[in-house]
């Protein structure tokens, strides 16, 4: 899954890619490299990021999705936890719906989901919203604590009308956790016990800060990470690099 961020402060590559001629340029760079799917967001979710108005949030996603669509069947994610925002990104031609509050976000995300049946990846989470605090969080035991959020909110949509097998599970990576790397880190480690689930697992690792350095140096520490994710259970990779990341995997 190739990120592709039309947002102008994302933490790594915010404001390269606002505008439909650099957003298709590097869509189609991603798509040449390898990418499976597309992921498009228009609002970032990192720490002391910024809301985005509806209206703003969709004149960064529909155009490019439109665009898109104008001249590839790739599989579109749109990373968002507006109702409104999916509903204009899925009727333009997207297909996954990549909600980072796993439906806490917009109480009506779950009848989006259900009137499209398309695919959704619902992402635990330490905070209710799409803001990432900085808050170094401790758990008496991370997987466990990321299962149960996971089953409450695969029950939840379950029951209002999304089918199980059009659901993907991601257990969240940084600051999302904690802003402790280690828990990142144990995540990765026991991934298989997530594989109970009996979901795809979606891995996020690419450019995090608790892989240190700097931003323009963490690509190699990123492959290595998703080739642990995949040999532990992982089936989709979210990153920025995709011929790094696909090098990496290729050995496995």
């Amino acid at each position: 899954m190739g990120v592709l961020n039309v947002t102008p402060d994302s933490f790594s590559d915010g404001g390269k890619f606002n505008s439909i001629k650099k957003a298709l340029a590097q869509a189609k760079k991603l798509i040449k490299e390898g990418a499976d799917i597309l992921d498009i967001g228009g609002e970032s979710s990192g720490p002391n990021s910024q809301n985005v108005s509806l209206a703003e949030e969709l004149n960064r996603v529909i155009p490019i999705i439109k665009a898109l669509r104008k001249f590839t069947e790739i599989p579109i994610s749109i990373d968002t936890y507006k109702s409104q925002v999916a509903e204009e990104a899925l009727k333009a031609g997207a297909n996954i719906i990549n909600d980072v509050t796993a439906l806490r976000g917009d109480k009506n995300m779950a009848a989006v989901a259900k009137k499209h049946q398309c695919h959704l990846i619902l992402m635990y989470s330490k905070d209710p919203t799409a803001r990432t605090t900085t808050q170094e969080t401790k758990y008496k035991d991370v997987i466990a604590t990321i299962k149960d959020f996971l089953k409450k909110q695969l029950n939840y949509a379950v029951k209002n009308g999304i089918k199980k097998s059009n659901l993907i599970i991601d257990p969240g990576m940084g600051g999302f956790i904690s802003m402790l790397p280690k828990y990142s880190y144990e995540i990765l480690a026991r991934l298989k016990e997530l594989k109970s689930l009996k979901l795809p697992i979606l891995i996020g690792v690419s450019r995090k800060s608790f892989l240190g350095g700097p931003i323009d140096q963490r690509d190699q520490k990123s492959a290595a990470l998703a080739a642990i994710a995949y040999l532990n259970g992982a089936s989709i990779i979210r990153t920025h690099n995709i011929t790094a990341t696909k090098e990496c995997l290729k050995w496995i």
